[in-house]
């Protein structure tokens, strides 16, 4: 299983940190022992500065490999929301350094997801709205409308490097209003209206 994730897919996000809108989908990827399911998070101990960043999280339900935009949405067959935590210290030193991102994306727990639903249930849905809450704030709020690359076109796109194959999970980008998290903060994500995440940090 892989997690295949998407940088700066909201215009808005990328102008937040001051990064460049991408041409083409931004790839990075996390391994298996980042996912994290709905449980308490333990704040690493090598970061001072970590934060949230809540995203649309698709599952794919069958092997692909070069798939055509037409046929994307065929290779996906359940959403949930989950929270890709980013150590930022440990981001931006590598990116001074023009190193890979993965100590700061990749570690243990990193990538948190919520309870999965049939993409089926909101077939008659234009778009996928969600939110996220701190402390019972929201902080954030996304509308899948708004990524500058869709989900056909991720999935099309990373398919041409990298086979997919039934139970990766790909995220595909946060909204603006991403910041940091300390221990004893309660985080909670929405999809619509229903609650399909929900973590405290340890």
């Amino acid at each position: 299983m892989k997690i295949i994730c998407i940088g700066r897919n909201y215009a808005e996000h990328a102008a937040e940190l001051n990064n460049e809108v991408p041409s083409q989908p931004l790839i990075f990827m996390k391994p298996d022992t980042s996912l994290l399911r709905s449980s308490d998070f333990y704040f690493p101990s090598f970061t001072n500065d970590l934060h949230y960043e809540c995203e649309l999280v698709f599952r794919v339900c069958k092997e692909g490999k070069s798939i055509p935009e037409k046929f994307a949405l065929k290779y996906v067959d359940k959403v949930t929301v989950g929270i890709d935590f980013t150590a930022r210290d440990l981001q931006e030193e590598c990116k001074k350094k023009g190193q890979p991102w993965e100590r700061a994306k990749s570690f243990d727990h990193s990538a948190v997801v919520g309870e999965f639903k049939n993409i089926s249930e909101f077939i008659d849905q234009p778009s996928y709205l969600f939110s996220f809450q701190k402390n019972q704030l929201t902080v954030q709020e996304g509308n899948s409308a708004n990524m500058i690359f869709s989900l056909s076109a991720i999935i099309s796109n990373v398919s041409e490097f990298v086979t997919l194959k039934q139970g990766d999970l790909i995220f595909t980008g946060t909204p603006k209003g991403v910041g940091a998290v300390k221990i004893g903060d309660k985080l909670e994500a929405f999809l619509f209206d229903e609650k399909l995440l929900s973590i405290t940090v340890k």
